[in-house]
This record gives C-alpha cells, structure tokens and sequence, in this order.
C-alpha cells in the first residue's frame, strides 16, 4: 500500500556557523528516503561516486541508487558523523560503501577518488557531482575574495576536476549527473557568485554531453528549486531560513527524497536520445529554453509519464496537485501555473 510522506512545509529558525552544512542537527529532518520506493535491481552492481553524498540531495540519490543495486563511493568534505549514517544505510541495503573524506577544490584529490574507487569495486559507471558551497551576500561589493574563488574552487572546479579523472574509465552507456540550479536561470539576488557557477555548469553539462556522445556516455543535469539541505541553514540567516520555500507555487520548502528519483529518472533514460537535458525540479512555467525541461512528477501511485514516446515511470510522491511540464524547443505543455518567484536557491 502507497504511503503519503508528511512533508515539513517550513523550516524552524536556525544558524549553523560552517559549510557546508550537518544535516543531523537540522529541525526538522530532511526527508531522505520515500516508503514506498520499488526496488528493482536496475542498477544491479552498478558503481556510483557521488560528491556531497553523505547528506541532503546527495544522500537521497545514495540511498536511491542503493535501493536499485548499486554500489557507492560518497564524496565528502568534513561532516564525518553525516557521512557514517548514509554508510549504514547503504549497508542495511546489502551494498557496499565506500567513504572518501577530502577537499574537491583541491585537482588532486580528483585522482584520489578514483583511484580508491576503482581499488575497492574495480570500475566506475556513474558519477554525480553534487557537492556545492554558497556565501549570499546583499551586494556584490560584500562578496570576499575568498569567498567568490572558494565557490568557483568547489562547485565548478572540483566538478571538472573529477569528471576529466572519471571519464577515462567511463564506457558505452555510462553515465554522469551534474546538480545545478534554478538559480543558473532565475538568477538570485544574493547568491551572485553562487548562481554563476550553476551557470557555467550547464554550460559545461551541455558542451560535455557533445563531446562524449560519440562514446555513448551520457551526460544530464537536475537543477533543484528550494530544497531542504544543510547548506541552507548553514548559508542564511535565521529569518530566511524559515521563510525557504515559502515563495513556490506550491508554497513549501522541496526536501532531499524528491531528488533522488529524479536523478535515477534520468539514468533510465539510456534508451532513448537523452543526453545534454537539465530536469527542472520546482521550476517555473516561464522558463524558456531549447531543450526538454522535465518538472517532476509528484502524484499518487508511480504515475507513468511519456517522453520522446517512451513510457517511464516517475517517482512518488503525495501531493496530487503537483502536475509534469515538459518543455520543448520553447514550448511549453501542462502548465499548473504562471506564478514566477526569484527567491529560490539550492
């Protein structure tokens, strides 16, 4: 029997005084993982690296991608005790786990996840760079140089760096997810530096997916709206914190679960001409663009939705209203609404 998850609508006020975040400390919880997720081995023995895996976004994909048979090698900076509880929970899936703890802003740490990875499992056929730093600030004059080369360092530097040491090990119908933003389309009023490195990574996930479609590797992005993650209470004060997500069509904060099927979403899609998309999870209707925009589905009972005349099954979740627009070449069908809000990150 379809459980409802009681999704929290709002954060309580709170600070944490470090990036990029404990998730264990954090009122209320994020909601990582959905009851009624249906394994079905479909990523039997498959090996993932997933940067930032040990809590918030990162997690629910681990945990998801466990649930379908895959082995993991999480990514992370310094959240230790985060790290340990999404190993157990990998393991009380019957998958292996592998930490690796290190700064992504450093090139040569990209050598060192792989080469542990592939000394533990033997291969890699998954990579998602999900792992990000933000520091708002109100006006650009604020931002610190530290600050602004910090977050270019770990969003979009250590995102090259790894992926330039994983592609060479990566063969016909692999695969490598990057997290943007809708912040690299909307833009954000404090989050200047932040926004710009989602930016460039949709630019680097487009140009990437040309360069290895010849290879048969597939390159996608999911940019998240405001989702519930450590990074927030430790980016904003306590008065935007408890304000996140209230300014969405359907006025509450994303949380974690609702990105993990959607990154395994698109990994199902090795059959059909998928690569170089960005899946827009709380996007806006009046976002344009010249390629297929996916808002995820977010109905009873694993609704089927079609795309490119193929049946695939979306991930669940309780709110009926929530409806599937897809975008393409700029037109734009089921839209649930024309509400537009620039007060989003990720």
């Amino acid at each position: 029997m379809n459980q409802s998850i009681p999704f929290p609508k709002k954060a309580k006020p709170q600070v944490q005084h470090q990036q990029p975040g404990i998730e264990s400390v954090m009122d209320p919880a994020p909601i990582y993982e959905h009851p009624d997720y249906q394994k079905e081995a479909r990523l039997q023995d498959k090996v993932a690296i997933i940067t930032g895996g040990d809590s918030g976004i990162g997690r629910a994909v681990a945990v998801a991608f466990a649930k379908e048979g895959a082995d993991l090698a999480i990514v992370y900076y310094n959240e230790t005790e985060d790290a340990k509880k999404t190993k157990e929970q990998i393991e009380k899936l019957n998958r292996q786990c592998l930490l690796i703890q290190g700064d992504l802003a450093n090139a040569s740490f990209a050598q060192d996840i792989v080469n542990q990875t592939l000394t533990t499992f033997g291969k890699i056929n998954i990579l998602v760079n999900n792992a990000a730093v933000q520091y708002p600030q109100a006006d650009i004059t604020q931002i610190k140089d530290e600050e602004l080369h910090r977050t270019f360092d770990v969003n979009y530097f250590g995102t090259f760096y790894l992926t330039r040491e994983v592609i060479p090990h990566l063969t016909a119908g692999d695969s490598i997810i990057n997290t943007t933003s809708v912040t690299a389309y909307e833009g954000h009023e404090m989050l200047l530096d932040y926004s710009s490195t989602k930016g460039a990574l949709t630019a680097f996930t487009r140009s990437l997916a040309m360069n290895l479609a010849p290879q048969g590797i597939r390159v996608n992005a999911v940019a998240p709206g405001p989702i519930w993650t450590p990074l927030i209470p430790a980016s904003f004060d306590a008065k935007k914190v408890a304000e996140h997500g209230t300014s969405v069509p359907m006025k509450r904060m994303g949380h974690p679960v609702e990105l993990g099927g959607l990154m395994f979403y698109s990994l199902q899609l090795k059959d059909l001409i998928c690569r170089e998309q960005q899946f827009i999870l709380m996007g806006e209707p009046s976002l344009t663009a010249k390629r297929t925009f996916v808002h995820t589905s977010c109905v009873k009972n694993y609704p089927s939705v079609s795309v490119k005349h193929k049946k695939i099954r979306s991930f669940p979740s309780p709110e009926p209203k929530k409806q599937m627009i897809v975008r393409d070449r700029g037109r734009r069908f089921n839209s649930l609404t024309n509400t537009r809000s620039h007060n989003r990150y990720s």
